[in-house]
């Protein structure tokens, strides 16, 4: 906690301190974990961008209320701007959530979710939002070998069948890049004065700006009609995922970034397999092994690492 004492200048919605922000992402990777088997109940025939187009709107929605109550909720062009590679970022990912939910399984979604933090560290020293020291990355690779331990014990538990990396895998993997990017821009923007010092502000614009850009590509290349294909209970999963997922999620992430840097930020996507590992314990016991034992113990260090030594960008 000490390093929020000589962090620079932070928003309003920061004044909680580091504490805050890393219980908050504690409560982000529980609903990210619970989203991927919940994406895969909705029905396959329901075509995914329009799908994420509609779980943004929802999400913005709920957010709407919040918004009006802050005094900077009208962005100005350069925001604009950003705000909308923003968007393409959550585009990106939830797009390709969508599709993957039914080429690969939950697992090993999650498991592709390591990548995130080390993508996000790179790219935030790119950047010069991330400070560039030995603590942060030795936590990254930490809690990458815990979830790489998690994915090693599921493939030892899947009829011995190894780790494959196929098509599904491959287009989550570029999600995975969206989804690094969004926090490393996030940042950026903050530093510069360019976005709102409210989360949900930034949370609502993101948001209702990818609903709007992937809206259009859905239009585009999807057909329409398969929407009206949408059961009662895709409706309900769609609007669970708008706001206990989409809207919640997102809004704990920008809190987090405004006194966390991209890299501790994004390091919490190696509880996502821990708590896919705890879903699995609960739907089948007998998959209870001690070869799940490495991996856990190690992301739990990592985090455990990180809530206790802090992470604040560069001056």
């Amino acid at each position: 906690m000490a390093l929020a004492s000589h962090a620079p200048s932070r928003p309003p919605d920061a004044s909680g301190g580091v504490l805050r922000a890393h219980l908050g992402m504690l409560c982000w990777s529980l609903l990210v974990g619970l989203s991927f088997p919940v994406v895969g109940w909705l029905s396959d025939s329901l075509p995914p961008l329009l799908l994420t187009s509609l779980r943004f709107v929802i999400a913005s929605l709920a957010l709407s209320l919040l918004v009006r109550r802050a005094s900077d909720w009208r962005p100005h062009a350069r925001a604009m701007g950003l705000y909308a590679l923003m968007g393409l970022c959550l585009a990106g990912f939830f797009g390709a959530m969508f599709w993957a939910a039914h080429h690969a399984t939950a697992v090993s979604m999650s498991t592709l979710f390591v990548s995130v933090p080390l993508l996000a560290f790179l790219m935030g020293c790119l950047a010069g939002v991330e400070r560039i020291a030995w603590r942060l990355p030795l936590v990254l690779a930490l809690g990458a070998l815990g979830a790489l331990g998690l994915a090693w014990a599921e493939a030892r538990q899947s009829d011995g069948a190894g780790w494959r990396f196929g098509i599904g895998e491959g287009v989550f993997f570029l999600g995975c890049l969206s989804s690094a990017l969004y926090p490393v821009l996030s940042k950026w923007g903050l530093r510069r004065g360019w976005l709102s010092a409210s989360a949900a502000v930034r949370t609502f614009w993101s948001l209702a700006v990818g609903a709007v850009l992937i809206g259009l590509v859905g239009l585009g290349i999807e057909p329409v009609t398969a929407l009206t294909e949408m059961t009662l209970s895709d409706a309900l999963l769609l609007i669970y995922l708008g706001v206990g997922s989409s809207a919640l999620t997102f809004w704990l992430q920008q809190r987090a970034t405004a006194v966390l840097t991209p890299g501790a930020v994004t390091a919490y996507s190696y509880l996502v397999p821990f708590v896919s590992m705890i879903l699995l314990f609960i739907r089948a016991p007998e998959r209870i092994d001690w070869i799940w034992a490495p991996g856990a113990i190690l992301v739990l260090g990592a985090v455990m690492l990180l809530i206790h030594g802090g992470s604040d960008a560069p001056r």
